[in-house]
Protein backbone atom coordinates (compact mmCIF):
# COMPACT_ATOMS: atom_id res chain seq x y z
CA UNK A 1 0.00 0.00 0.00
CA UNK A 2 1.57 3.26 -1.20
CA UNK A 3 0.75 6.47 0.63
CA UNK A 4 3.59 9.40 -0.22
CA UNK A 5 4.75 9.63 -3.42
CA UNK A 6 8.11 10.48 -1.79
CA UNK A 7 9.80 12.23 1.25
CA UNK A 8 8.57 15.78 -0.08
CA UNK A 9 5.12 14.87 -0.36
CA UNK A 10 5.19 13.05 2.84
CA UNK A 11 6.74 16.07 4.80
CA UNK A 12 3.73 18.18 3.40
CA UNK A 13 1.24 16.02 4.74
CA UNK A 14 2.87 15.74 8.27
CA UNK A 15 3.22 19.24 8.33
CA UNK A 16 -0.88 19.65 8.15
CA UNK A 17 -1.08 17.62 10.98
CA UNK A 18 1.28 19.53 13.17
CA UNK A 19 -0.84 22.79 12.53
CA UNK A 20 -0.53 23.60 16.43
CA UNK A 21 2.26 24.13 16.23
CA UNK A 22 2.39 26.75 13.83
CA UNK A 23 3.48 30.31 15.22
CA UNK A 24 0.89 32.30 14.71
CA UNK A 25 -2.04 29.81 16.06
CA UNK A 26 -0.78 29.62 19.68
CA UNK A 27 2.49 31.22 19.76
CA UNK A 28 4.08 27.96 20.27
CA UNK A 29 5.52 27.81 17.13
CA UNK A 30 8.53 30.90 17.82
CA UNK A 31 9.87 28.09 20.22
CA UNK A 32 10.07 25.29 17.47
CA UNK A 33 12.97 23.75 16.81
CA UNK A 34 12.47 20.79 14.01
CA UNK A 35 15.75 18.31 14.15
CA UNK A 36 15.59 15.33 10.92
CA UNK A 37 17.26 12.25 11.36
CA UNK A 38 20.12 12.09 8.55
CA UNK A 39 19.22 11.05 6.15
CA UNK A 40 15.78 10.52 5.13
CA UNK A 41 14.51 12.67 7.94
CA UNK A 42 15.88 15.62 6.70
CA UNK A 43 13.60 16.07 3.57
CA UNK A 44 10.62 15.18 5.34
CA UNK A 45 11.69 17.64 8.53
CA UNK A 46 12.87 20.60 5.64
CA UNK A 47 8.95 20.69 4.98
CA UNK A 48 7.67 20.76 8.20
CA UNK A 49 10.08 23.41 9.10
CA UNK A 50 8.52 25.49 6.28
CA UNK A 51 5.41 24.72 7.52
CA UNK A 52 6.39 25.99 11.21
CA UNK A 53 8.29 28.75 9.92
CA UNK A 54 11.04 27.34 12.11
CA UNK A 55 14.46 26.55 12.20
CA UNK A 56 15.84 23.15 10.97
CA UNK A 57 19.02 21.40 12.33
CA UNK A 58 20.21 17.15 12.08
CA UNK A 59 20.03 15.55 15.08
CA UNK A 60 22.47 12.50 14.84
CA UNK A 61 21.78 9.40 15.79
CA UNK A 62 22.77 5.88 14.84
CA UNK A 63 20.82 2.44 14.61
CA UNK A 64 22.97 -0.21 15.80
CA UNK A 65 22.73 -3.27 13.36
CA UNK A 66 22.82 -7.11 14.04
CA UNK A 67 25.37 -9.19 12.51
CA UNK A 68 24.49 -10.29 9.17
CA UNK A 69 21.75 -8.16 9.49
CA UNK A 70 22.08 -4.68 9.40
CA UNK A 71 18.22 -3.93 9.09
CA UNK A 72 17.73 -5.28 12.62
CA UNK A 73 18.10 -2.92 14.98
CA UNK A 74 20.04 -3.85 18.44
CA UNK A 75 19.68 -0.80 19.17
CA UNK A 76 20.81 2.61 18.84
CA UNK A 77 23.40 5.65 19.82
CA UNK A 78 23.35 9.02 19.39
CA UNK A 79 24.98 12.46 20.34
CA UNK A 80 25.92 13.35 23.69
CA UNK A 81 26.55 9.87 24.66
CA UNK A 82 22.98 8.60 24.52
CA UNK A 83 22.50 4.58 23.70
CA UNK A 84 19.54 2.57 23.50
CA UNK A 85 20.13 -1.31 23.36
CA UNK A 86 17.09 -3.93 22.81
CA UNK A 87 19.16 -6.87 25.47
CA UNK A 88 16.03 -9.28 24.98
CA UNK A 89 17.29 -9.24 20.84
CA UNK A 90 20.68 -9.10 21.75
CA UNK A 91 19.94 -12.35 23.58
CA UNK A 92 17.64 -13.50 21.21
CA UNK A 93 20.20 -13.53 18.84
CA UNK A 94 23.16 -14.40 20.63
CA UNK A 95 24.94 -11.31 19.96
CA UNK A 96 27.90 -10.59 22.11
CA UNK A 97 28.91 -7.44 24.16
CA UNK A 98 31.90 -7.25 22.21
CA UNK A 99 29.78 -7.02 19.01
CA UNK A 100 28.12 -4.14 20.31
CA UNK A 101 31.14 -2.21 21.66
CA UNK A 102 32.74 -2.77 18.12
CA UNK A 103 29.04 -1.99 16.20
CA UNK A 104 29.17 1.24 18.53
CA UNK A 105 32.17 2.79 17.58
CA UNK A 106 31.84 2.26 14.07
CA UNK A 107 28.80 4.19 14.19
CA UNK A 108 29.76 7.16 16.47
CA UNK A 109 32.80 7.10 13.77
CA UNK A 110 30.15 7.79 11.30
CA UNK A 111 28.19 10.27 13.39
CA UNK A 112 31.36 12.44 14.19
CA UNK A 113 31.86 12.31 9.95
CA UNK A 114 28.19 13.68 9.62
CA UNK A 115 28.24 16.35 12.25
CA UNK A 116 31.41 17.49 10.31
CA UNK A 117 29.92 17.46 6.73
CA UNK A 118 26.64 18.46 7.70
CA UNK A 119 27.07 21.41 10.46
CA UNK A 120 30.13 22.90 8.60
CA UNK A 121 31.82 23.33 11.95
CA UNK A 122 28.90 25.12 13.17
CA UNK A 123 27.69 23.89 16.48
CA UNK A 124 24.49 22.08 16.40
CA UNK A 125 21.06 24.37 17.43
CA UNK A 126 20.21 24.47 20.99
CA UNK A 127 16.76 22.78 21.76
CA UNK A 128 17.04 23.95 25.66
CA UNK A 129 13.91 25.71 26.82
CA UNK A 130 12.31 24.98 23.13
CA UNK A 131 9.89 22.43 21.58
CA UNK A 132 12.07 19.65 19.99
CA UNK A 133 10.13 18.22 16.75
CA UNK A 134 11.96 15.18 16.09
CA UNK A 135 10.95 14.17 12.55
CA UNK A 136 12.05 10.96 10.60
CA UNK A 137 10.77 9.78 7.55
CA UNK A 138 9.03 6.61 9.31
CA UNK A 139 9.41 4.44 12.23
CA UNK A 140 9.95 0.76 11.90
CA UNK A 141 11.43 -0.94 15.63
CA UNK A 142 11.64 2.68 16.82
CA UNK A 143 15.48 2.45 18.13
CA UNK A 144 16.85 5.54 16.26
CA UNK A 145 13.69 7.90 17.13
CA UNK A 146 13.96 6.63 21.25
CA UNK A 147 17.87 7.92 21.33
CA UNK A 148 16.65 10.91 19.27
CA UNK A 149 14.60 11.60 21.75
CA UNK A 150 16.09 10.92 24.52
CA UNK A 151 19.38 13.26 23.09
CA UNK A 152 16.73 16.32 22.78
CA UNK A 153 15.66 15.83 26.31
CA UNK A 154 19.08 15.16 27.73
CA UNK A 155 19.94 18.51 26.21
CA UNK A 156 17.16 20.62 28.05
CA UNK A 157 14.17 20.43 25.57
CA UNK A 158 11.09 21.38 27.47
CA UNK A 159 8.76 19.87 25.39
CA UNK A 160 9.63 17.08 22.61
CA UNK A 161 7.23 15.94 20.00
CA UNK A 162 8.02 12.70 17.44
CA UNK A 163 6.66 13.15 14.03
CA UNK A 164 6.62 11.16 10.96
CA UNK A 165 4.57 9.99 8.03
CA UNK A 166 4.38 6.31 9.25
CA UNK A 167 4.73 4.01 11.78
CA UNK A 168 3.32 1.09 12.86
CA UNK A 169 -0.21 0.42 14.76
CA UNK A 170 0.15 1.16 18.66
CA UNK A 171 3.55 2.73 18.04
CA UNK A 172 3.07 5.48 20.70
CA UNK A 173 3.28 3.01 23.54
CA UNK A 174 7.13 2.65 22.94
CA UNK A 175 7.66 6.45 23.12
CA UNK A 176 5.20 6.80 26.50
CA UNK A 177 8.21 7.96 28.66
CA UNK A 178 10.31 9.68 25.63
CA UNK A 179 8.18 12.08 23.83
CA UNK A 180 5.35 14.63 25.36
CA UNK A 181 3.82 14.10 21.62
CA UNK A 182 3.76 11.32 18.97
CA UNK A 183 2.41 12.14 15.45
CA UNK A 184 1.92 10.36 12.56
CA UNK A 185 0.29 10.54 9.11
CA UNK A 186 -0.75 7.00 9.04
CA UNK A 187 -0.68 3.96 11.38
CA UNK A 188 -1.35 0.85 9.04
CA UNK A 189 -1.99 -2.64 10.78
CA UNK A 190 0.35 -4.41 8.35
CA UNK A 191 3.73 -3.29 8.74
CA UNK A 192 6.62 -4.79 7.36
CA UNK A 193 9.38 -1.54 5.94
CA UNK A 194 9.08 2.11 6.21
CA UNK A 195 9.64 1.97 2.44
CA UNK A 196 6.72 0.05 1.73
CA UNK A 197 4.95 2.78 2.10
CA UNK A 198 6.82 4.93 -0.35
CA UNK A 199 6.77 5.47 -4.21
CA UNK A 200 9.86 7.19 -4.16
CA UNK A 201 11.96 5.72 -1.61
CA UNK A 202 15.97 5.85 -3.11
CA UNK A 203 18.26 6.91 -0.13
CA UNK A 204 18.94 10.36 0.57
CA UNK A 205 22.13 11.83 -0.72
CA UNK A 206 24.54 13.97 1.74
CA UNK A 207 24.66 16.41 -0.69
CA UNK A 208 21.13 16.74 -0.62
CA UNK A 209 21.00 17.22 3.39
CA UNK A 210 23.86 19.74 3.14
CA UNK A 211 21.29 21.48 0.56
CA UNK A 212 18.17 21.55 2.32
CA UNK A 213 19.90 22.68 5.27
CA UNK A 214 21.93 25.48 3.92
CA UNK A 215 18.32 26.75 2.70
CA UNK A 216 16.68 26.55 5.60
CA UNK A 217 19.98 28.42 7.35
CA UNK A 218 18.99 31.86 6.71
CA UNK A 219 15.91 31.25 9.29
CA UNK A 220 18.09 29.69 11.54
CA UNK A 221 21.60 31.00 11.89
CA UNK A 222 21.26 31.57 16.10
CA UNK A 223 22.14 28.60 17.94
Amino acid sequence: MTLFADRTEAGERLAARLEHLREGSDGAGRDCLVLGLPRGGVPVGFRVAEHLEAPLDVLLVRKLGAPRRPELALGAVGEGGVKVVDRERMERLGVSEDYLREAEERERAEMERQASLFRAGRPGMRPAGRTAVIVDDGVATGSTALAACRVARRAGAARVVMAVPVAPRGWEKAFARAADECVAVATPGRFRAIGLFYRDFKPTPDAEVINLLSRSRPKSQNP
